[in-house]
């Protein structure tokens, strides 16, 4: 076959490819649109401008592609207790499909796909739990392929790639509904199949093999504006369970003494630094279900987190009931559970600054590791196990190592926890630190041989017992005169 008839050949097939584009055009429409409406049970539809596609490269697309519900559906849905927790609006500009194989629907009815481009989709997403899902089946007595059956034997996408999504989440559970947005979202599905058996295949989750979610350098301020959220590079894999996050930080948008003058009155500041963090048995299922966040293992390497607060300023009558972590950790919106938390080499500071003093006094808790266990808000799971536990390790001012053991009781209305422990062998002037600004007290010499504590506390009182042992202590009170302690 000559240069011609080469030529002549690829020009038939452009000329073929293109008068099937134009004929097979309206009944693609159709059956895109009919497709959808019978695999979500009447409940979504697709409208879009245009359609193109190329029988020789197996190419698709729609143009200005808009998925959205049918609210009269929904209700009559939510009626006969078969709707979803969620449902979503879905708009962009293009959806590309590649490879998508035309013989393989017109000679065996199958729809077969390598992938389904959605770029710079923008999603919508609103929440709302309805009990009647609480104690669904896992697998419903009507399959989705029960809805395509008429038109395709199965329905195969290798790959679905969402690239650039802007999301929004909306959560009707509340009286006044809430909204978070994140952008520069991407996620990829694998796998995607329906035919006869994929519904009960265990291996498969919403007839997925796989889900991969991918987020970069993503950060966002505060409600009231007062400190910068910063996430650089986390990555979810369904099929693994498990979340990786490179760095987390909260960052104040204020330095130590500006942030208390801009709100106008003595405030604790957070400046939070982590990395290497890591969630491992996550269920997605039961999160996209009902937004409860459950993971068997958290791991965090290498992080600090420092607290300061500007003691020369107005305070701000505050009710301190109810602000100990395990009661903090029930008034969170949404349900949490976290079998182990496991910390590894992260620095907690305290620093205050002191209106009589003029001057910062700080405690640090340096390379604190150690394990939580049982951190939930969970009723189901508070009532087999009512207990949150903290077994961590640390070194007071860098110098004396600190053993301390907490047991939060999570169902406690006045907040009742206990801790005990031991503090071992430290040079005594390393607290001049923080008594000497603070406390007006210079610690001259002396040496912590041991101290051990066991307390019992609540809302409202400690008691406890504590037994200090110490050689050669000898400590001196300070005033402040022009200015200057002494």
């Amino acid at each position: 076959m000559g240069f011609r008839d080469h030529a002549f050949f690829i020009l038939l097939l452009v000329a073929a490819s293109r008068h099937l584009s134009v004929r097979f055009q309206p009944i693609i429409k159709a059956q895109v649109r009919d497709l959808v409406l019978n695999a979500t049970d009447s409940l979504y539809r697709i409208e879009f401008s245009d359609v193109s596609t190329n029988f020789i490269t197996g190419r698709a697309s729609l143009s200005d592609v808009k998925i959205t519900p049918d609210t009269n559906i929904l209700k009559k849905m939510v009626g006969l207790k078969h709707a979803p927790n969620n449902i979503y609006y879905i708009q962009l500009k293009e959806l590309v499909i590649k490879n998508f194989h035309p013989f393989n629907l017109l000679r065996y009815k199958k729809v077969k796909i390598d992938l389904l481009l959605f770029d710079n989709p923008e999603i919508i997403m609103v929440n709302k739990q309805l009990e009647f899902n609480e104690l669904k089946k896992p697998f419903s007595d009507k399959s989705p392929y029960d809805y395509i059956s008429k038109f395709v034997k199965e329905l195969k996408v290798k790959t679905i790639d969402l690239k650039n999504i802007s999301f929004k989440y909306v959560n009707k559970n509340l009286a006044i509904p809430e909204v978070d947005s994140i952008k520069n979202l991407n996620v990829t599905l694998k796998n995607w199949l329906i035919d006869k058996n994929s519904v009960r295949d265990t291996s498969r989750f919403y007839l997925l093999k796989d889900v991969v979610i991918n987020l970069n350098n993503y950060s966002f301020a505060t409600p009231d504006s007062l400190y910068h959220i910063n996430l650089n590079q986390l990555d979810f894999r369904a099929s693994s369970g498990k979340l990786n996050v490179k760095s987390f930080s909260v960052v104040p948008r204020y330095t130590e003494m500006d942030f208390g003058r801009a709100i106008g009155f003595s405030k604790d500041r957070f400046d939070i630094q982590m990395s290497n963090i890591s969630l491992e048995g996550i269920n997605l299922p039961l999160y996209v279900r009902k937004q409860e966040l459950y993971a068997t293992d958290m791991n965090v390497d290498n992080g600090s987190v420092s607290v300061f607060n500007n003691n020369e300023l107005p305070k701000k009558t505050e009710i301190k009931i109810g602000k100990y972590p395990h009661q903090l950790l029930q008034k969170f919106n949404g349900l949490l559970t976290i079998k182990q938390l496991n910390l590894s080499n992260v620095d907690l500071t305290y620093a205050e600054f002191d209106r009589a003093s003029k001057q910062k006094g700080k405690i640090t808790f340096e390379k604190t590791s150690g394990s939580i266990t049982n951190i939930t808000n969970s009723d189901k799971i508070k009532s087999k196990n009512p207990y949150m536990f903290a077994n961590l390790t640390s070194y007071m001012m860098g110098q004396g190592k600190l053993n301390v053991n907490f047991r939060f009781d999570l169902t406690a209305n006045d907040g009742a926890f206990s801790y005990s422990g031991t503090l071992g062998e430290m040079d005594g002037r390393t607290l001049n630190r923080i008594t000497k600004p603070l406390g007006m007290v210079e610690v001259k010499s002396g040496r912590v041989k041991k101290l051990e504590f066991d307390i019992t506390a609540n809302d409202n009182l400690a008691k406890g017992k504590v037994k200090f042992a110490f050689n050669d202590l000898s400590v001196a009170l300070l005033k402040k005169k022009k200015g200057v302690i002494i």
